[in-house]
């Protein structure tokens, strides 16, 4: 006796099978790591870093919407929003945090002691207690650091070697930061050192600012230098037309800042760190244990000189400190 299967029975049957092959298929599939990545600032201001660190990311084998997945959270120049952006990446249940500042990297230690985390911070990481040491990190956090407090000095020698006739200096510096207290002495010791009077100014906000640049004029300084923050960083046009606008020659730490019309700019590489936190991130994501990855020093420095503003400014620049100039704007 043969059986017979009706038109309606086989395609409910057809269907049925179709189904599981999908599922199937789909359980077959790889299932992609996701990153959290976690910044201080803003996604806008942030961009180029970003850029350096999937660059790394992808030197180590992963590429994003490939091989790995990034959910991104920006705190907005909110330092406060950090521990609960970090939470929801742990709630994410992210393979591993990219802490891309110091108070997102503090955050992140703060909210997971299993999730890997690898920071890039200016900070000494054993001071501010991320790291045991930078050879044997240990905990689950490793990463990458910016020359920059250790340079904050060399900035007011930069200064004075184009204004060797100026006895007043002034800083600004961001007093919310971990590092300012740092910052602030090493600055002092360097100003005593060059003969000369330092006023350390303060700004978080853009009130301050204005209110920093206000104070110039009475104090009579004859150079500013301005230290590297997040906050800072998203304002650093705002500063750079100040600092014109005033005739106020400055040395800053970035050389977008140096492009909007800032005199000089000198510090470490961020780009260069970025990329080497993107490589680290990729090795973690291989299996690789941050206590067992050494803190990384990225130890590239750049000079960046705005021969246009110096004009401006009339000044002219010593042969010898061109020279050193890593890249000579005209």
């Amino acid at each position: 006796m043969t059986a017979f299967i009706g038109r309606r029975e086989f395609i409910t049957v057809l269907g049925g099978a179709t189904a599981a092959w999908s599922l199937m298929a789909r359980a077959q599939q790889p299932v992609v790591p996701v990153v959290g990545l976690l910044g201080s600032a803003t996604a806008r201001d942030w961009a180029p870093s970003v850029a350096a660190f999937l660059g790394g990311l992808s030197d180590a084998g992963f590429a994003e919407g490939r091989d790995v997945a990034i959910e991104y959270r920006w705190a907005e120049n909110q330092y406060d929003r950090l521990p609960s952006l970090a939470a929801e990446l742990i709630r994410r249940q992210v393979s591993v945090i990219a802490a891309l500042t110091t108070p997102s990297a503090i955050a992140a230690k703060a909210a997971t002691a299993t999730i890997p985390i690898v920071f890039t911070t200016i900070a000494d990481p054993v001071q501010i207690g991320l790291v045991a040491s930078l050879n044997r990190p240990g905990g689950n956090l490793t990463g990458v650091t910016i020359l920059n407090v250790e340079i904050v000095p060399k900035m007011l020698e930069l200064l004075h070697e184009v204004l060797p006739a100026a006895t007043t200096m002034a800083a600004l510096v961001n007093p919310t930061n971990p590092n300012a207290d740092t910052w602030s002495t090493s600055l002092q010791v360097a100003a005593r050192t060059l003969g000369l009077e330092l006023n350390v100014l303060k700004a978080s906000t853009e009130q301050d600012i204005d209110t920093a640049f206000a104070a110039l004029i009475p104090l009579r300084v004859g150079g500013l230098a301005i230290v590297n923050d997040v906050f800072i960083i998203t304002r650093e046009e705002q500063l750079a037309a100040l600092a014109l606008r005033h005739r106020v020659p400055t040395i800053f730490q970035t050389r977008t800042s140096v492009v909007a019309g800032g005199l000089m700019s000198y510090a470490g590489s961020a780009s260069d760190a970025y990329r080497q936190a993107g490589i680290y991130t990729g090795r973690v994501l291989k299996g690789e244990k941050p206590a067992d990855l050494p803190v990384q020093r990225s130890a590239k420095v750049e000079l960046v000189i705005n021969l246009k503003t110096a004009k401006t400014l009339g000044l002219t620049f010593p042969i010898t400190l061109l020279g050193r100039a890593d890249e000579v704007i005209e």
